[in-house]
């Protein structure tokens, strides 16, 4: 048990800002660092519902709602997965070959395509959260809530089961301390009951948005391989932060009818 606390921790300090106690990043407490990996998506889907909730409780501004919706998973996580989203962005317009590409994704300068990126990508959030919180449509946020973890799922297994653009970064460390059989599989039953979930609030919309998330999960696979030869954190990044806008998208889209 304390084994499993430990990796819990070790995922918490990783992948958000959430206060966590100490532990030691050993091989035995990342071994099943990514099974807990998507209880941060929970963190962010209870927050996420609990602002819905109690904005429409106490009448709050649509407006100042869906800003603090699109801020709750950058609050959380610290930015580290919109880091990873601006710098593959920078990498893929570059054009360059698959070797500079690696080099641009450790730049720590943003490029300009970096910047229209976030733009883009976070005036896509609040278009998605406009219209599903405009329509106090909580059915759709609650699958969306889901939907946090559903991106954390797939984003595990693709670190777990891509190939490894670096043989020294940092996904390629995470994947050698990891149980890869026993994440990934629970990884999977998670993911299984996550979809039953969002068809249990709705059928068509649950569905239309677990098909989108693995949609793009097939992008993020192809786009991977063909530029970059495997997968890197910031990819690892890009996909999850695609995947959760892709998701509130469809269900902007889809719920309207």
């Amino acid at each position: 048990m304390k084994s499993l606390w430990n990796n819990f921790k070790v995922a918490f300090a990783m992948f958000s800002k959430i206060p966590m106690p100490r532990a030691d990043w050993t091989k035995e407490n990342m071994k099943y660092m990514f099974c807990f990996f998507p209880f941060i998506g929970t963190v962010i889907g209870i927050l996420t519902m609990a602002v819905a909730l109690l904005g429409l409780r106490f009448g709050y501004e649509p407006g100042f709602v869906t800003v603090v919706l699109v801020l709750i998973p950058v609050l959380v996580t610290g930015g580290i997965h919109v880091d990873g989203l601006l710098d593959t962005s920078d990498a893929l317009s570059s054009w360059q070959e698959r070797s500079r590409r690696l080099e641009i994704l450790k730049d720590s300068h943003a490029g300009a395509f970096a910047v229209i990126t976030a733009a883009v990508y976070f005036l896509t959030w609040l278009g998605a959260f406009s219209q599903l919180y405009g329509r106090g449509n909580l059915h759709a946020i609650g699958i969306l809530s889901l939907g946090f973890m559903v991106s954390r799922c797939l984003s595990g297994i693709g670190v777990i089961t891509f190939p490894k653009a670096k043989a020294d970064g940092t996904v390629a460390q995470f994947s050698r301390n990891s149980s890869d059989v026993v994440s990934r599989n629970v990884l999977i039953f998670y993911l299984v009951l996550l979809l039953a979930g969002m068809m249990w609030i709705h059928p068509v919309w649950g569905l239309a948005a677990f098909v989108a998330a693995l949609l793009v999960f097939w992008y993020y696979h192809h786009m991977a391989m063909k530029y970059f030869g495997g997968t890197t954190g910031d990819l690892s990044g890009f996909f999850l932060c695609l995947c959760e806008v892709g998701m509130a998208v469809v269900l902007a889209v889809i719920s309207n009818f």
